[in-house]
C-alpha cells in the first residue's frame, strides 16, 4: 500500500460576493432580520418566514434559535399539522410492505401527510395575522403558506440523516419510531420520506431566498439562494468530486483505512461511497467557508447540463452511474448475492431499471477470488435446497464452491455482473464497484455463517433470489462474456485506450486509458465518471481554459458533466514519468 493523498473533503470553489456565508446562529439571525423588512409584503398580509426542512432537520433547535432571534408573533411547526402517527403508519404500510429491506416506490407527497382540518386552521390563523411576523418551520412549511415573505430551505445530507437514525436522534417523517432499528428507519426514508421530500424540494429550492446548511448542529451556515444557484452553476461547468463517506461492515477490510487515511475506531471500513449522488454531499467553497448540500441538488437543478440530453431523457433527474469501494483486504467474503432482473425490479419494486454492475480490482491479495456464475452442470434445484438448508440450520453450511465458480482476481481485472448473475467478491480484494444506481436491491443468498456487526443475522432473500438467478450463466458463458474482456480502441502519443465492458445487457460502457502523456477526452454530450486507478495523481484540464485545472489523486472518483465537452488528463506531480490509468464509465446512447 502507499501513503495517502486521498482528499476526503473536495469542494467546488464559488466566485461569490465577500462574506457570502453566514456561519453560526447570531450571524444567521442578523441576516434574516435584515432581509425580512426588505421583502415586499402587502399591508394586509402577515410577514411570513417559511423554513422548509428536509426530514431529519433538528426542529427543536431551529425553533428555539429563530424564536429567540426574531421574536415572531407566532411560530408554527408543520409537523404538528400532520395526521396522527398511527394514521401515517397506516398510509405508508402498503409501499413499505412487511419485508425488512425492500419496499415499493410510490407517489406519496408531503401534502399527503397533512391533516386537512389542522392545515385549514393554521392557514386561518395566518390570514388573521396581517402585518405580524409568523415563522413556519418543518417539512411542508411552504405548503402551509404557499406565498411566504421569505423562504429558507434547511437542507441535510443523507449520510448525516443515517448517522442520526443510528443514534436514535430522529424518527421518520410523521412517525414516533425513535427506537426502531436504524435499518428500518433507513428503509422507510428511502421509500417514503426522501421520495416525498425530494418532490417538494424540486419545487421549493429554485425559489428559496436562502439555503441553510444544518449538517453541523454546532455551526449552521446560511447563504443566499442566489449564491446557492451560483455554486450549482459553477459545479456543472467543470469536473468535480462529491464528498466521500465510509462505513464498517461484517466483511470489511483495512485497505481503505490506510489508502484514504481514515480514522481508527471502527473495526474496519467495508464500504467507501465515492460517487453516489443520491447520498453523497457536495461542498461549495465560499472563501474559507464550506457549505454542504446534498449533491442530488445539482442533478435537480441542472439535469441537462450535468447528464446530457439523451441521459436526462432516459433517466430524468436521477444520476444513473454509481462508483463505490468494497474492501475485503484483511476482511471476509461479501455475501453471496444476486440482483433483480429488469422486469422483476419493475413488477415487485416499481423500479424503472435494475442494478447491473461490475467489479474492477483496484488491488488484490495473491489468493483473492471472485465468485461469479454457476459451474457447468450444477444442479440448480439442489443448490436452492442447500441454500434453504443453510438458512434453516446453522450446522449445515452452504457448499458454495460446489455450485459457484471461483475466478482468480488480480489487480486491474474487470468482472462484469449483469443482473441475474450469482456473485460476490471474496476476501483479500479491493473492489471499485461500477454499477447502475438502484443500489439497495441486492438479494443476499448466503452470508457465510456469520452475524452482522449488531450481533444479529443479516436478512437473507432466498425467494427473491431464486426468482432471479440465471442458471444458464455457467462457467463457459461467464468466461466468454464476463471476465476480462479487453478490446483495444484507440491510441496516441503516450496513451492507449481499452474497452473493458460492460456486457451488452448493461447500459454502462467502461473505458480504461493507460497514459504517460496527455490524453484527449470528450463527453460527447453525456455525463462521465472516472477513477484514477493507477498513478499518484493526474491533472484534468480544459483545452480552451473553460475551467480551472483539476487535480485528482489515486483512487479518487470524479464526475465530468456533459456540458464540459472536451478535456484532457495527464500525469501530474509525483506521477510525472510514470504510467497512470483511469477507468471511465458513461451511459451508452
Amino acid at each position: 500500500m502507499r501513503s495517502s493523498t486521498y482528499d476526503k473533503f473536495p469542494f467546488v470553489p464559488v466566485a461569490a460576493r465577500p462574506q457570502a456565508c453566514q456561519a453560526g446562529w447570531p450571524a444567521i439571525a442578523e441576516a434574516l432580520r435584515a432581509a425580512l423588512p426588505a421583502a415586499a409584503t402587502p399591508p394586509d398580509h402577515p410577514l411570513v418566514l417559511a423554513v422548509e426542512c428536509y426530514p431529519g432537520t433538528d426542529l427543536k433547535q431551529l425553533q428555539q434559535e429563530l424564536v429567540q432571534a426574531l421574536q415572531p408573533t407566532q411560530c408554527l411547526v408543520a409537523d404538528d399539522l400532520y395526521r396522527s402517527p398511527a394514521d401515517i403508519d397506516a398510509m405508508v404500510a402498503g409501499p413499505l410492505t412487511d419485508d425488512p429491506v425492500f419496499g415499493r416506490l410510490n407517489g406519496l407527497t408531503v401534502a399527503d401527510f397533512f391533516a386537512p382540518a389542522k392545515l385549514q386552521e393554521a392557514q386561518a390563523t395566518l390570514a388573521s395575522a396581517a402585518g405580524k411576523l409568523v415563522v413556519i418551520i418543518g417539512t411542508g412549511a411552504t405548503l402551509v403558506c404557499p406565498t411566504p415573505t421569505l423562504v429558507v430551505y434547511a437542507d441535510l445530507a443523507r449520510w448525516e440523516i443515517q448517522l442520526r437514525q443510528r443514534r436514535g436522534e430522529i424518527a421518520n417523517l410523521g412517525s414516533e419510531n425513535f427506537t426502531e432499528k436504524a435499518s428500518l428507519k433507513y428503509k422507510r426514508a428511502y421509500f417514503v420520506d426522501w421520495r416525498a421530500a425530494d418532490r417538494l424540494k424540486k419545487q421549493v429550492l429554485p425559489r428559496a431566498d436562502f439555503l441553510l446548511d444544518t449538517n453541523d448542529p454546532t455551526l449552521p451556515k446560511l447563504i443566499t439562494g442566489a449564491d446557492l444557484q451560483a455554486g450549482l452553476a459553477a459545479a456543472v461547468r467543470r469536473p468535480f468530486r462529491v464528498v466521500p463517506f465510509f462505513d464498517p461492515g461484517v466483511w470489511g477490510g483495512q485497505w481503505l483505512r490506510e489508502v484514504c487515511d481514515l480514522p481508527d475506531g471502527p473495526p474496519n471500513y467495508a464500504w467507501g461511497f465515492d460517487c453516489v449522488p443520491e447520498e453523497n454531499s457536495l461542498l461549495l467553497g465560499f472563501g474559507e467557508a464550506r457549505v454542504e448540500i446534498p449533491s442530488i441538488n445539482l442533478v435537480f437543478a441542472h439535469p441537462r447540463e450535468l447528464l446530457g440530453e439523451a441521459v436526462h431523457g432516459r433517466f430524468g433527474t436521477e444520476f444513473p452511474i454509481r462508483f463505490d469501494f468494497l474492501d475485503t483486504m484483511g476482511g471476509g467474503n461479501l455475501s453471496l448475492q444476486v440482483h433483480p432482473l429488469t422486469e422483476y425490479a419493475f413488477d415487485k419494486f416499481g423500479l424503472a431499471y435494475t442494478q447491473d454492475e461490475s467489479y474492477y480490482m483496484l488491488d488484490a491479495e495473491p489468493d483473492a477470488v471472485v465468485y461469479l456464475g454457476m459451474k457447468e452442470n450444477a444442479d440448480f434445484p439442489a443448490m436452492l435446497a442447500d441454500l434453504q438448508r443453510a438458512q434453516d440450520d446453522p450446522a449445515a453450511p452452504f457448499p458454495a464452491t460446489e455450485y459457484v465458480n471461483e475466478f482468480p482476481a488480480r489487480k486491474h481485472d474487470h468482472f462484469l455482473i449483469p443482473a441475474g448473475t450469482i456473485h460476490c467478491s471474496g476476501a483479500g480484494s479491493m473492489v471499485l464497484e461500477i454499477s447502475a444506481t438502484p443500489y439497495i436491491f441486492t438479494f443476499k443468498l448466503w452470508d457465510w455463517d456469520r452475524l452482522g456487526l449488531d450481533g444479529r443475522p443479516r436478512p437473507i432473500h432466498l425467494t427473491h433470489g431464486a426468482a432471479n438467478i440465471q442458471p444458464d450463466r455457467t462457467t463457459t458463458w461467464v468466461e466468454q462474456n464476463l471476465v476480462n474482456h479487453l478490446e483495444p480502441v484507440a491510441s496516441g502519443p503516450g496513451w492507449r485506450e481499452e474497452r473493458t465492458g460492460l456486457h451488452e445487457r448493461e447500459f454502462i460502457e467502461t473505458r480504461r486509458h493507460w497514459f504517460t502523456d496527455v490524453v484527449p477526452h470528450h463527453t460527447h454530450g453525456g455525463v462521465q465518471v472516472l477513477n484514477l486507478v493507477e498513478g499518484a495523481e493526474a491533472i484534468v484540464e480544459s483545452p480552451d481554459g473553460a475551467f480551472e485545472p483539476f487535480v485528482v489523486h489515486y483512487a479518487e472518483t470524479f464526475i465530468v458533466p456533459a456540458a464540459v465537452g472536451a478535456y484532457t488528463i495527464r500525469p501530474y506531480g509525483a506521477a510525472v514519468g510514470t504510467e497512470c490509468a483511469t477507468l471511465k464509465a458513461y451511459v451508452r446512447t
